[in-house]
């Protein structure tokens, strides 16, 4: 894979709610040194919130599904599918998330459902369940919905086995809902199962979210081959088209070697706009919210906010992939 120059800092298409002099993560948005923190705060939190919904993200001209998938656990798979979910249906956009973790966290962070008995994805894949049947309306975020999943999803790994197309069962689920959505976000699992498979072949687009990390780097190269094994097999039109790097930590100089590893090796597949580590993110999800709406001021709601800007804006001006 041919690396590309990548810009230092991000270039923004449109003009964007927040700086794109650097990156948001990293720094302060730039304002006027007079301005007060608090105040500051209070402005990216009424950017971030939208309560006016005057600020729109640009929407695709078809759905882009997209998977989220690191075999890798801890990376903040879970945590990005919510956060740009959130975003993104804050700011104008459809979005379906389609939690297909047993672990049932994307269901918790957007506070979804998903106690023994509540219908999910699990009755999707083994039952045919319409997923317009199990899909939830999130509380508090207009145009977003949640395919959750229960503890049954844990068996589906097994039961899919003796299943016909049975790598194709959450494609047809998708293909098959009546409402059209902007964006399908589909939160996999920490390995590289039946499920996982399921998730690379109802994608057009694969997310990689990348632990800024030594470690983080060493299974990359197993996701990629069994990425290409679907695309060569099962899904033709899969592609990776975006990487985010998260957990960034500016005090290290292990996070700026790892980045540039990254950027060098994936080029402009790799988004501008870095996670960083921070406390708010991971406070959120035991309130049952998303960072965009605990802690809307927060370095890491304007990172997730930054980042799903990009990701729409690359969406319009490359139709769909980046």
């Amino acid at each position: 894979m041919s690396a590309a120059p990548v810009p230092s800092s991000p270039a923004s298409p449109a003009e964007a709610p927040l700086s794109a002099d650097e990156h948001v993560s990293r720094e302060t948005p730039v304002r006027d040194e007079d301005d007060p923190p608090l105040a500051m705060e209070a402005l990216r939190a009424v950017q971030i919130l939208n309560p006016s919904g005057e600020i729109t993200m640009p929407r695709p001209d078809h759905p882009r599904v997209l998977c989220v998938a690191n075999q890798k656990g801890g990376v903040g798979k879970t945590t990005t599918t919510v956060n740009l979910a959130v975003a993104l249906a804050l700011h104008g956009n459809r979005v379906l998330v389609v939690d297909l973790d047993p672990q049932g966290n994307a269901s918790t962070g957007l506070n979804v459902p998903h106690h023994a008995g509540v219908p999910d994805v699990y009755d999707c894949l083994i039952d045919n369940v319409p997923l317009s049947e199990v899909a939830q309306a999130v509380e508090g975020i207009p145009n977003l919905w949640c395919v959750p999943a229960t503890i049954d999803l844990a068996g589906a790994e097994i039961e899919l086995v003796s299943v016909v197309a049975r790598e194709s069962r959450l494609a047809r689920a998708i293909a098959a809902h009546p409402e059209q959505f902007d964006y399908v976000f589909i939160d996999c699992p920490p390995s590289l199962g039946l499920l996982t498979v399921n998730a690379l072949c109802a994608a057009q687009e694969v997310l990689i979210p990348i632990q800024c990390e030594y470690y983080a780097l060493e299974g990359l190269n197993q996701l990629i081959n069994n990425i290409n094994l679907v695309r060569q097999h099962l899904n033709p039109t899969l592609d990776v088209s975006t990487i985010l790097l998260t957990m960034y930590d500016r005090r290290t100089r292990l996070a700026d070697a790892v980045e540039q590893d990254v950027r060098n090796h994936f080029g402009t597949k790799v988004l501008n706009a870095v996670i960083p580590r921070n406390v708010r993110v991971s406070e959120a999800p035991s309130y049952g919210q998303s960072v965009m709406t605990y802690d809307p001021g927060s370095r890491g709601a304007t990172s997730y906010f930054e980042a799903a800007l990009e990701i729409a804006m690359r969406g319009v001006n490359t139709g769909g992939t980046a």
